[in-house]
């Protein structure tokens, strides 16, 4: 979890009766998954457990994202936005956000641009998981993480041999290749992508903050 603080105390509670919008997005896609409702126990239970709670408006209660379906939500941070009046919640997720079993409460479409790498770290996990038959990727799980290892090598010297050739299709495409296995590698060392995210957060604030 980022250590960012939030001070209840500067949130404009009044202009929505005690309620204050939360725009929950994945930190790792950028996604906007949904959008619900918080007041001052819901916003304290969220900072203390890291699990995304709510207030109901419909049920007058507090709720827990995934207390019933198990798709839960983590807390990476909270900011709130200009006027203090709305919050933007980033979070790792688990599992289906909406109950039409969709990721997103607004729509099927998948994560843009760079959304596409936590799709595949998520197929991959899969293929961790259940390790299907006749699949590349679960043939590098089984043959270990040197093998893994050495054809991130292997592909980092192809994007490198590109480069200097001055191919940018040959380097657009061993590139690819490079991230792929570079996913792979992560997976195999259970290593989450948001983690290398929040590392490269880290230095980049240290170097500019």
């Amino acid at each position: 979890m980022m250590n960012i603080k939030l001070d209840p105390e500067k949130l404009n509670w009044d202009k929505g009766s005690g309620l204050i919008p939360a725009i929950i997005q994945d930190y790792s896609t950028l996604q906007v998954l949904m959008m619900g409702y918080m007041d001052r126990e819901a916003l304290k239970i969220t900072e203390t457990t890291g699990k995304i709670t709510f207030y109901s408006r419909t049920k007058k209660r507090l709720w827990t994202k995934g207390e019933t379906s198990g798709n839960s939500l983590c807390l990476v941070s909270m900011l709130p936005d200009c006027d203090n009046d709305t919050l933007l919640v980033l979070v790792k997720t688990s599992g289906l956000t909406c109950h039409l079993n969709n990721r997103s409460c607004f729509g099927e479409e998948d994560a843009p641009g760079l959304g596409i790498l936590a799709k595949l770290e998520a197929l991959i996990e899969k293929r961790y998981q259940e390790r299907p038959a006749n699949s590349y990727v679960t043939k590098l799980f089984e043959e270990g993480v040197r093998r893994i290892a050495q054809k991130v090598g292997e592909e980092g010297v192809e994007v490198s041999l590109a480069s200097v050739a001055g191919s940018k299709e040959d380097t657009k495409n061993e590139a690819a290749d490079l991230l792929f296995h570079l996913l792979v590698l992560l997976k195999q060392c259970r290593i989450d992508l948001v983690d290398v995210i929040l590392e490269l957060h880290g230095r980049f604030e240290r170097d500019h903050g």
